[in-house]
């Protein structure tokens, strides 16, 4: 299946929680690749998540469950740590609610294979978190 982004200017959603980190990460290898012809939004857990991934230079920011949840129905895809789709991963910070909205957004979903739950990817290979987000970016870019 082929997924494009929609004609009026792609808007990339990159959901993030605790320190914001692979969020910020994030959003700066898409804007290295893709400077200001896409539309960035960060969404946070928390408020520091979303203001670390402000800082990396987001469009917007949203924070919290309803701001997730609203937010991707209006967005062409979704960036973020695997985590994300699990209930109370995250240290609890991602709720049911918000793992529902992830896996139930009809957007596309790019996931960074990185957690602190114990959870183990079978055939899964560790790489370093740079390696993993210019992966992610290159994926984003094939849907242009």
């Amino acid at each position: 299946m082929s997924y494009r982004f929609n004609k009026t200017g792609p808007v990339v959603a990159v959901l993030d929680g605790q320190g914001g980190g692979i969020g910020a990460a994030v959003i700066k290898e898409i804007r290295r690749e893709f400077q200001e012809s896409l539309e960035i939004w960060a969404l946070g857990a928390n408020s520091t998540a979303t203001e670390t991934m402000m800082r990396a230079r987001a469009n917007r920011g949203a924070t919290g469950e309803n701001a997730i949840k609203v937010s991707l129905a209006k967005v062409d895809a979704l960036v973020a740590p695997m985590a994300v789709g699990w209930a109370n991963s995250m240290m609890g910070e991602i709720t049911a609610a918000i793992a529902e909205a992830v896996m139930s957004a009809d957007v596309v979903k790019i996931f960074i294979p990185l957690s602190q739950e114990k959870v183990v990817l079978a055939g899964f290979q560790s790489e370093p978190l740079p390696h993993l987000v210019s992966k992610a970016v290159e994926i984003l870019r094939s849907l242009r």
